[in-house]
């Protein structure tokens, strides 16, 4: 029999690793009524962490809280044995780095309670890479969120080769009941689904502003004002579907299938070159406009929170 909670009755989470996503979870756990005790070694990691939970708290309060919720129920705990003692799930979200993260999780689960989860919201490793070194493997996971965790619902949850289908299971509906939106996945793959095509369209991005044919500004705004306005409604293959007319897909790939072949993608990564960063980055400013991070914040979150009401789904 396990002793893990069930899922709906999940009360504490602990976040192992407070940086934006590590950040971002909290601000939702919290958001939803849950107590919240966080771990992250770096120097002023506390003070970081409440900065991104006041400043998500209005964007949370407008979508709803849940009762009780509240920023007085995020503890900070400095050793790590201390912060997950006692919790009913671990949401570890260190940096993208294999080999501290198979060290985080052997940590973890060397001090955790023995049935409780441990779920990790990497980008792209496969969890059988990362649970190598872990006791026991068979309750570590792939909880994988999109930035700002606190905002956008998805979740991809798929378990490693030694982790248990009755912790896949558990995982699933734990993340339902927080309010998430989950794709189970049914076998494990490198940068999951989403990251998959997101990464798709950031290396065409690179490889348009390194040949100098479209600046970021252009490129931005060609999915803001383009694509991007149909994607909350359908995905790509429905929006493709539509653009078949009345036939639909089958006559979508009839008629535009060969254009298949035509060289228009550049899927290998492009050199990431002094003069390719430093594009990246003066566009990024240029477009900013003297916005700082936090408006910049304020301004997507309340973008995200207006697209949500229009669909229905807030």
């Amino acid at each position: 029999m396990s002793g893990r909670p069930a899922p709906d009755a999940v009360r504490t989470v602990a976040c192992v690793g407070t940086g934006v996503i590590g950040g971002g979870w909290a601000a939702h756990f919290l958001g939803r009524g849950y107590n919240v005790v966080a771990w992250d070694p770096s120097e002023g990691a506390e003070d970081r962490l409440r900065h991104l939970v006041a400043q998500a708290w209005p964007a949370l309060t407008e979508l709803g809280l849940a009762d009780g919720a509240s920023q007085d129920r995020l503890r900070f705990e400095p050793d790590l044995a201390a912060a997950v003692d006692g919790v009913d799930v671990i949401q570890e979200s260190a940096p993208e780095t294999l080999e501290l993260k198979r060290r985080l999780l052997a940590d973890i689960d060397a001090v955790a309670a023995p049935d409780i989860v441990i779920s990790s919201s990497t980008s792209g490793y496969l969890m059988s890479d990362m649970q190598v070194d872990c006791a026991t493997p068979e309750r570590t996971i792939v909880g994988h969120p999109f930035n700002p965790p606190y905002l956008i619902p998805l979740v991809e949850v798929v378990g490693g080769e030694k982790t248990t289908q009755e912790v896949v299971e558990w995982t699933s509906a734990f993340f339902t009941a927080a309010g998430k939106s989950v794709i189970t996945m049914d076998r494990e793959v490198p940068g999951f689904i989403a990251n998959r095509l997101q990464e798709a369209l950031w290396r065409e991005a690179l490889h348009m502003v390194a040949a100098n044919e479209a600046t970021v500004e252009q490129i931005d705004l060609s999915i803001t004002d383009g694509p991007g306005l149909r994607w909350p409604i359908h995905g790509p293959c429905l929006t493709f579907h539509l653009a078949g007319g009345q036939g639909g897909m089958a006559h979508m790939l009839h008629h535009f299938g060969p254009a298949l072949e035509s060289p228009w993608t550049r899927l290998i990564s492009p050199e990431l070159t002094d003069d390719l960063r430093d594009a990246m980055i003066a566009g990024c400013e240029d477009e900013a406009a003297g916005r700082t991070i936090d408006e910049l914040n304020r301004e997507r979150d309340a973008g995200v929170i207006a697209i949500l009401r229009a669909l229905g789904r807030a």
